[in-house]
């Protein structure tokens, strides 16, 4: 289910930026009509009469009779785009950064992540049958250290949109650097959902479980850290374990299935470590964390809540990208937004409250590129910028019109009447 609503939302996502192509901003724009040009220009009134004052003889009637001239400013294609993405979203992520990438006017070199050649393959020949010219569009696949370093290492690359881990975004950067191109990177997260005592119990429950294991909590922007008052604690950790005595964790094709397997053995061995890491640093396993066998053969791994777990922990601190999640606990309003902002990952935040003052102050003050009150901390529209602060992301914004920012270059032109 979670793979056909992705798969609508590239759609959306295509349809959004077809639509963007004439709604380029700038005095210069392209009509409905190919290769006709439109210019939005502002024509004289006619004859002027000036009368000017005697305070400043000169500058005044220079402002005033000075010789008109037309400006132009404009957006254009950066040039190539180099584009690497990740397994877990293999058909929304390339979608959001293949889109506005054409656009705008660019070609793409295009390195899906190894684990999702299918997904990757799917989406270039969707898009060549829909009349793309051959050479604007490049699928290429391969090892991350081959055929992304090649990437890296060209000089023909003008720009180059990530999204990954955080150690290999940092090798982006670099890269980068060092021929002079724009870069965007979409990292890591340690998103904190705050449950505070006045939230609707149903409503942070719903919330947190979906952000913290849908998607079997490989998303950017689940939520690990659920930061709870004491006043509301015990109750919610309670009816958090009897939520997720009801998930339903099986095939992925499989009707009914809400948390499908974890990616592969190597992501399987990264979740059971940390929750091994949890249980070493004092945190208590409330519920969970079993392997689980499924008629489809699959690494099934039953979500796993920890409590009694602090803001130092390895387990609070570090991006496991699985279906773990821990209880902090803290006093009142104040120390929970002092612990959700205490990251070094800035991307998605989110509370459960029925105060209107706390959720404005929240969102004020959460140190994070998107903010949600009494919704999961993932889930974007396509048309409104995605991304982050701090480690999570660097560059411009990604998706809707901000997507210009990154993709086009902005140029001003001034012609003598």
């Amino acid at each position: 289910a979670e793979g056909i609503g992705e798969t609508v939302r590239a759609g959306q996502i295509f349809d959004f930026f077809a639509g963007e192509c004439l709604r380029l901003a700038g005095e210069v724009l392209p009509s409905a009509r190919p290769n006709i040009g439109v210019e939005i220009t502002r024509e004289p009134v006619g004859v002027v009469g000036i009368i000017t004052p005697w305070n400043f003889p000169i500058a005044i009637p220079a402002w005033k009779i000075a010789p008109a001239l037309g400006v132009e400013i404009t957006r254009e294609p950066v040039g190539v785009v180099g584009i690497i993405t990740p397994w877990n979203f293999p058909i929304a992520i390339p979608a959001w950064k293949i889109a506005p990438a054409l656009c705008y006017g660019n070609t793409v070199v295009f390195k899906p992540a190894e684990l999702v050649p299918g997904s990757s393959w799917a989406i270039v020949d969707i898009l060549n049958r829909a009349g793309l010219p051959k050479g604007v569009l490049n699928l290429v696949m391969g090892k991350g250290s081959v055929v992304g370093q090649a990437m890296l290492d060209s000089p023909d690359i003008h720009a180059i949109t990530f999204t990954g881990s955080t150690g290999t975004g940092k090798r982006v950067a670099l890269a980068s650097v060092e021929h002079n191109r724009k870069y965007q990177l979409e990292m890591g997260g340690k998103n904190p959902f705050v449950v505070l005592d006045d939230a609707d119990l149903a409503v942070a429950v719903e919330a947190a479980v979906n952000s913290a294991f849908f998607s079997t909590g490989q998303r950017c922007t689940a939520s690990s850290r659920l930061i709870v008052t004491e006043g509301i604690h015990d109750r919610f950790v309670a009816a958090m374990g009897e939520r997720m005595k009801g998930l339903v964790i099986d095939d992925a094709l499989k009707a009914g299935t809400q948390i499908g397997p974890v990616v592969d053995e190597s992501q399987l061995n990264q979740d059971t470590d940390y929750i091994a890491i949890g249980r070493q640093e004092g945190a208590k396993l409330a519920f969970g964390g079993e392997l689980l066998k499924r008629d489809t053969p699959g690494f099934y791994l039953q979500p796993a809540l920890f409590t009694e777990a602090t803001n130092a922990m390895r387990i609070s601190r570090e991006e496991i990208f699985g279906p773990v999640a821990s209880v902090i606990r803290v006093k009142d309003y104040d120390e929970a937004l002092t612990v959700a902002n205490d990251t070094p990952f800035g991307l998605s935040s989110g509370i459960a409250t029925t105060s209107l003052k706390h959720a404005t102050h929240f969102k004020r003050n959460a140190e994070a590129g998107m903010v949600m009150v009494n919704l999961p901390t993932a889930g974007v529209d396509f048309h409104v910028p995605f991304g982050g602060r701090k480690g999570s992301s660097h560059g411009s914004r990604e998706q809707g019109r901000y997507a210009a920012e990154f993709y086009t270059t902005v140029k001003t032109a001034y012609t003598l009447a």
